[in-house]
């Protein structure tokens, strides 16, 4: 049976009384450009277009409560690959301050009793739960923002990313008319497109990324390894210091994007930990990690860094290797090394394909590979006879430390921030 591609649009309401509710105004111009689209790219799979009655008077789908019901639906059909999250949902629930009772049939409010006070209290977002449970759907998620600056533009659809662990989302500003795609590697594509240009990037980068081949780890009892255990190389402790202190992993809501490991045998590597603060290593540690082959990997203690695949393949490859570090900058721009580029478009980061991709694009640089994954931020590997030094200069000689690959600066969000 072939898989299925989602298109979900349209706008919701939340009853309020009867002849009174609140709403998103949305009537699925985006969600039917995005499945004519689809059909065109998606040809190995079904596509399908789902609209609330807002955009149909057909449908069914009426409430956040009926678009969370049709999600529960997708979530237990194996048959569902990828789900484009554009509908828009009522953010907030209404209830008449004081009165206990609402909905589609509640009693009618009299325009002769004057006004009335309503509380609003937020909605539950749907986008969450799809890969909480199914890390095998591929879901694109939206965000829309009101006159905001890129960097907030930016920062709001980063939010919505990793808080529901989407695998792209689209922020478009309803004022400025900016629309830009958000990579989990923190990449940004489409910045200087028209909006119909950037739908159609959108849909290839998701065709491209919905067919990579991933490995979950498996977690079991264990406890991280210390920074300063004698497993940790001390030219990887030292380099990874050094970037440390040179603000090369960069804070967002409590976390930092990148990674870094150490081999310990053919089987058995040091990892970053996942969702961690690389600024404080010294408390945080790494997490030990043994493989067996390609499709089984065990973590003891805490989830490995997403780079994990990566590393795995990197370290089989080079076999003279044993430490790689990464971090999400961009070259400087009078570089000193002709340092490989290659396309990070079609590979989210974790996937097999991506470690091939970077393990087929390191070049040689003294003791020392490095590769540049546009749009995301180099990998340097080096066996740990290596004097640190020459790794920091290599890293002082060509990127830009200071600046992100996305090209904007984050705004950092509170945790409790809706997305």
């Amino acid at each position: 049976m072939k898989k299925r591609v989602i298109v979900i649009g349209g706008g919701t309401f939340s009853h309020i009384k009867t002849h009174l509710a609140l709403a998103a105004p949305a009537f699925g111009k985006t969600a039917k450009a995005l499945y004519e689209k689809c059909q065109k790219q998606f040809t190995n799979m079904d596509v399908e277009l789902i609209l609330t009655k807002m955009a149909d008077s057909s449908s069914n789908l009426v409430t956040n409560d009926d678009v969370s019901n049709l999600i529960d639906t997708l979530i237990n059909d194996n048959t569902v690959k990828a789900i484009f999250f554009n509908v828009a949902l009522c953010d907030y629930d209404g209830s008449v301050y004081d009165d206990e009772i609402s909905g589609k049939y509640a009693k009618r409010l009299e325009t002769s009793e004057g006004s009335k006070s309503i509380l609003i209290t937020p909605s539950d977002k749907i986008i969450n739960k799809i890969r909480q449970v199914r890390k095998d759907i591929f879901v694109v998620g939206f965000k829309t923002t009101s006159d905001a600056t890129p960097q907030e533009q930016f920062s709001k659809g980063l939010n919505l990313m990793k808080k529901s662990s989407a695998n792209i989302v689209l922020a478009n500003d309803v004022v400025t008319r900016n629309n830009f795609i958000i990579t989990p590697e923190e990449g940004v594509y489409g910045k200087e497109m028209t909006r119909d240009e950037c739908l159609d990037e959108l849909v290839s980068i998701a065709y491209y990324r919905t067919h990579l081949t991933f490995t979950r780890s498996t977690v079991v009892a264990g406890s991280p390894v210390p920074w300063s255990d004698d497993r940790v190389p001390s030219s990887l402790r030292s380099v990874i210091n050094w970037c440390v202190e040179h603000n090369a992993y960069k804070e967002f809501n409590g976390a930092t994007t990148g990674h870094f490991a150490a081999k310990l045998a053919d089987n058995k590597f040091l990892t970053s930990i996942r969702k961690t603060n690389f600024n404080d290593i010294e408390n945080n540690g790494m997490v030990l990690v043994e493989t067996d082959g390609d499709d089984n990997v065990i973590a003891y203690g805490s989830k490995p860094s997403v780079g994990g695949q990566s590393q795995r393949i990197i370290f089989e490859r080079y076999n003279d290797c044993n430490s790689i570090v990464h971090f999400h900058c961009p070259l400087l721009e009078n570089h000193l090394n002709d340092i490989p580029v290659v396309s990070q478009r079609e590979y989210e980061c974790g996937s097999h394909q991506c470690g091939e991709n970077t393990a087929n694009g390191l070049g040689k640089f003294g003791n020392l590979y490095c590769v540049m994954l546009d749009n995301h931020g180099p990998n340097i590997v080096f066996n740990d006879s290596i004097q640190p030094q020459e790794v920091i200069d290599f890293i002082l000689s060509n990127f830009a430390l200071d600046k992100s690959t996305s090209g904007f600066e984050k705004v950092y969000l509170s945790l409790s921030e809706t997305i």
